[in-house]
């Protein structure tokens, strides 16, 4: 019988390897929900990377981030923050400041123009979210979030190498 994911986009052969229609699996829903958030994102002059720059300065209010602090905060890591910071900066979302304690580091900072946008986008984009696992339940979202975790860290569930 042919899984889901075969017919979807017309395998003829079954998957040799579960772990091969599971890396396949994720990559289609990515697409999918990625594409759409895009779309989303995209009618506010953002991207997802923009979108989650501004969103860990917002938690780190007034002190600010270096740029490789919100590398390491990043959802989806990028290969160049500063070009991130750039954009918003010349977008008059953040801006940047030598730090108080260390003035070799640069601090990244959300504005009000920031603030403001993400406050606009913030319950429209959660809408967005909720329509597309509206057909699953609570118990279905948090295992299904527990499944990726455990994918994403092997080595909390013993497993070296």
């Amino acid at each position: 019988m042919k899984s889901r994911l075969q017919e979807e986009i017309h395998k003829k052969h079954p998957f040799e390897h579960p772990e091969d229609e599971a890396i396949l699996n994720l990559l289609r829903t990515h697409s999918v929900l990625f594409s759409a958030t895009e779309r989303f994102l995209r009618n506010h002059d953002l991207s997802m990377a923009t979108y989650n720059v501004l969103r860990i300065l917002r938690a780190a209010g007034d002190e600010g981030r270096s740029c490789s602090g919100i590398g390491d905060d990043m959802v989806a890591r990028v290969p160049d923050v500063t070009r991130l910071v750039d954009r918003l900066e010349r977008l008059g979302m953040v801006t940047r400041g030598r730090g108080q304690q260390d003035r070799r580091v640069v601090r990244v900072v959300i504005t009000q123009a920031g603030t403001d946008l993400l406050a606009k986008v913030d319950m429209p984009l959660i809408e967005l979210y909720k329509s597309m696992f509206k057909h699953m339940s609570r118990g279905e979202l948090d295992h299904l979030s527990a499944l990726l975790y455990k994918a994403r860290h092997p080595e909390e569930f013993g497993v070296v190498g």
